[in-house]
């Protein structure tokens, strides 16, 4: 069943001591399906407030709730496990659990999104299944949120739904051409985001990141781990071409399409450089080697790209940002890689014992 339940109303132990905790709260909270009301603000607080409500508090929803919170947003949203919750209550977050299970859910209440201003959507659907929501309630979501209040919706999708491009540059007049489940369940949950958009007369944009990655998720903290490479993860080694993104630029080019809405608009989100993933673990293992000498083995990618090349050369693609920097003006805080590992070690605490 679905669920969005309601965190504890233990005081905060948050970096962003500045939000008092009536203000980033929602008023009539309900859950998806049986959670009762839990927090109020006052009326003229609700008036003028941007609240923002991420489907999927995860990675990119972390760090994009964050630098909302210092510009005193009220961000709530949703995640999958009591665990995660609490920690995210101590984060500053107004955040609710989302559980689904194989049983069917009719009329959810989605209340809770009533007077949410602008929402993002952060979750991948499930193969044969679909978008969490949008499968189960596409209605009753469509009503909840066509009160006025929303004002921008984002549905943040992959590189993946451009399918085999045999290595070509790939910009957003591209057409999708998926092959694997997930990317084709992505595309399908980019038209029905629209689709939902366009009923409710509110200004949807699509962002299609490239590879994410960031503080605690990049080739640094992999080679750091020491973890044995996957099946998939070996194929991906094996590209001359990966196109990725540093968080932070993710969060610039969302934050972008709050100031300039585009209603329907795709936007590519990747860095400069499409780079093999061969040539980002190298220039890792050495940023690594240069601040903790000898404390690694040799990088768990090394002979990757031999063992896998031809298998996965037709899939390549090189994904072009020039429609997120004309229209959206971003200027990349990390135009490739190299920026991007940079910045992440220089606050690495020393990992090894």
């Amino acid at each position: 069943m679905l669920e969005l339940s309601k965190l504890s109303t233990s005081p905060w132990s948050s970096p962003f001591n500045h939000l008092s905790r009536d203000r980033v709260r929602f008023r009539s909270l309900k859950p998806l399906c049986n959670v009762e009301r839990v927090r109020s603000i006052d009326d003229d607080d609700a008036s003028s407030a941007n609240r923002m409500f991420i489907l999927g508090l995860g990675f990119v929803g972390q760090f994009f709730g964050n630098q909302l919170t210092k510009q005193n947003w009220h961000v709530g949203g949703t995640c999958r496990s009591e665990i995660k919750r609490h920690r995210l209550e101590k984060m500053g977050f107004d955040a609710h659990l989302f559980t689904n299970d194989t049983e069917e859910t009719k009329n959810l209440s989605l209340s809770c999104l009533e007077e949410v201003t602008h929402l993002l959507v952060s979750w991948p659907p499930i193969v044969g299944f679909g978008d969490p929501v949008l499968d189960r309630c596409q209605d009753v979501l469509q009503s909840r949120l066509g009160n006025g209040n929303l004002q921008w919706l984002c549905y943040l999708s992959s590189t993946s739904v451009y399918g085999d491009c045999n290595g070509a540059w790939v910009d957003e007049d591209y057409p999708a051409n998926p092959k694997k489940a997930s990317a084709k369940a992505r595309l399908a949950a980019e038209n029905r985001w629209l689709s939902v958009g366009n009923n409710l007369g509110v200004p949807v944009q699509v962002l299609r990141p490239g590879g994410i990655y960031g503080p605690g998720r990049s080739a640094l903290d992999t080679i750091i781990k020491q973890e044995i490479l996957t099946e998939n993860q070996r194929m991906r080694e094996a590209r001359r071409y990966t196109s990725r993104i540093h968080v932070d630029d993710v969060c610039q080019a969302l934050k972008a399409t709050i100031d300039v809405p585009s209603p329907g608009r795709i936007y590519n989100v990747v860095d400069d450089d499409p780079a093999p993933r061969t040539e980002v673990f190298a220039f890792a293992s050495e940023l690594i080697d240069k601040k903790w000498p000898g404390k690694i083995k040799a990088s768990p990618t090394a002979g990757a790209y031999r063992q896998g090349h031809e298998r996965a050369e037709g899939g390549e693609k090189r994904v072009s940002n020039v429609r997120m920097k004309n229209d959206l003006g971003v200027k990349l805080l990390h135009p490739t890689y190299r920026s991007g590992l940079e910045d992440i070690i220089k606050t690495m605490e020393n990992p090894f014992p």
